[in-house]
């Protein structure tokens, strides 16, 4: 639930000193939005890409180091033809406009998930922001499209058969740390904080390996409507959060 200023004025002194370092946020509720002021979906698609750019800012000034957000999963390519193309074609606009200035802020743009389902152009375009932000330390954006953490699991799981079978490496030694290793992100730490906006409580197969020990929060507000109070909100719950990762405190 939408926690709000009086919850976190009774609560006691936070347990987490830093804000987290990796926030996954899964976007819900652009059609909902749309629907409630009869408006088409891909306007509350328009508004919640809006929303994108303004919590990169936010994150930066609540000291996240690494966002990732659930753009576009493997299974939204079930959805009509003209949604999935309405998507594209912001997914397109927002590569071609928004790179540069990303850049220039010092962000790191990456991808994960199946490309081979993209267009070629938007494959470029993909591969482009990747290569031009590779080196930026503000922050890094990691934006899922076409993704299923499943079938990322999958992935893993036969290029680490493959290694096996070739003498690579013997079976014994694949750790947690090997197998995470061979995950898309390899090179980002786990999330800290997965939120979920639209007032459902699922994960969508959203970063399944990699949120074992997430601390979650979901949000009654549709993502049109997200903000950076909100936001704030939503990490000062996390610093209340008593992260134990299995053990006693």
């Amino acid at each position: 639930m939408l926690l709000v200023k009086e919850e976190f004025a009774s609560r006691k002194k936070s347990k987490q000193s830093e804000p987290p370092t990796h926030v996954a946020i899964i976007m819900d509720g652009n059609g909902r939005w749309a629907k409630k002021r009869m408006l088409p979906k891909v306007a509350g698609h328009k508004r919640g890409a809006e929303v994108v750019r303004k919590c990169v800012e936010d994150s930066i000034d609540l000291g996240i180091k690494y966002l990732t957000l659930y753009a576009f999963s493997s299974e939204n390519w079930n959805r009509p033809d003209d949604e999935v193309n309405d998507l594209m074609n912001l997914l397109q606009r927002y590569l071609t406009r928004e790179v540069d200035e990303l850049h220039e802020k010092n962000i790191r743009l990456a991808f994960i998930g199946n490309r081979s389902k993209l267009s070629t152009n938007i494959r470029q375009l993909l591969e482009a922001a990747e290569e031009k932000t590779l080196g930026n330390t503000r922050l890094c954006l990691t934006l899922a499209l076409s993704y299923g953490g499943r079938a990322e699991i999958i992935d893993a799981a036969r290029e680490l058969a493959d290694k096996v079978k070739s003498g690579e490496i013997e079976p014994d030694n694949i750790s947690e740390d090997i197998f995470a290793s061979h995950l898309h992100t390899s090179n980002i730490p786990d999330p800290d904080l997965i939120i979920r906006t639209s007032g459902e409580q699922r994960i969508s197969n959203f970063l399944l390996w990699q949120i074992a020990y997430a601390e979650f929060i979901f949000l009654d507000v549709l993502w049109p409507d997200f903000n950076r109070e909100i936001l704030e909100q939503a990490v000062q719950e996390y610093c209340c959060r008593d992260r134990r990762y299995g053990a006693r405190p």
